[in-house]
């Protein structure tokens, strides 16, 4: 549901940094239900059809409403005439949701962006030692099945738990900022990496506590 979410604002970008246009229909419902639509065509599964009662069914709906949330927190910025890029970018609208998701889970899950630590940019998303470790023995080898996530039981802040590593990949949208010329500064502020196309380029992990 989260990579649904960000795909909509990753084609949503042009729209949103439009410095002449202000409502830009992208409210939380607006969004939710974009994302909900990309979430049906990818899994095939109807998430209202998903028991609200079971563990997947309630973190999924704890997660939308999530995504909620941080639309509606964001109109103001969204919708600004006059100004062009926001700064809403898919990275930021990802750990906007998963703070959110984290209030809202009350400690029962978590979900953090991460990805491999020569490729990050913020702080708060460097890759745990577990991580790292994963990142670069699992979906960075040349083996590795592309979009495979990895799973397995991993004790976590020393309670049991079940973790996931699902990989993420530079595309076109990408490379506007992560692209060649590396080193040059990006519209956000920060240096290219230099990245290329289908190179792995971030992570979603997820934490289900047991």
């Amino acid at each position: 549901m989260l990579l649904a979410g960000e795909t909509v604002i990753s084609r949503e970008q042009d729209r949103i940094n439009d410095p002449k246009l202000g409502e830009k229909g992208l409210s939380g419902s607006s969004l939710i239900e974009q994302t909900r639509d990309i979430y049906r065509k990818a899994t095939g599964v109807d998430p209202s059809a998903i028991d609200p009662a079971s563990r997947h069914g309630r973190l999924l709906r704890v997660q939308m409403d999530a995504i909620v949330e941080v639309m509606d927190a964001n109109q103001t910025t969204i919708n600004a005439k006059g100004t062009g890029f926001k700064g809403f970018i898919p990275a930021v609208f990802a750990r906007l949701v998963n703070e959110a998701f984290a209030r809202r889970a009350k400690g029962e899950a978590d979900v953090k962006a991460t990805g491999p630590p020569d490729r990050i940019r913020n702080r708060k998303a460097r890759p745990d030692a577990w991580e790292t470790t994963i990142i670069k023995s699992k979906l960075l080898a040349p083996n590795w099945p592309r979009d495979q996530a990895y799973s397995a039981a991993a004790e976590t802040d020393g309670r049991p738990a079940f973790r996931v590593m699902v990989p993420q990949y530079y595309d076109e949208t990408c490379l506007a900022c992560h692209g060649s010329p590396k080193g040059e500064v990006d519209i956000t502020g920060y240096p290219k990496e230099g990245a290329k196309q289908d190179e792995l380029g971030g992570v979603i992990s997820i934490i289900l506590y047991r």
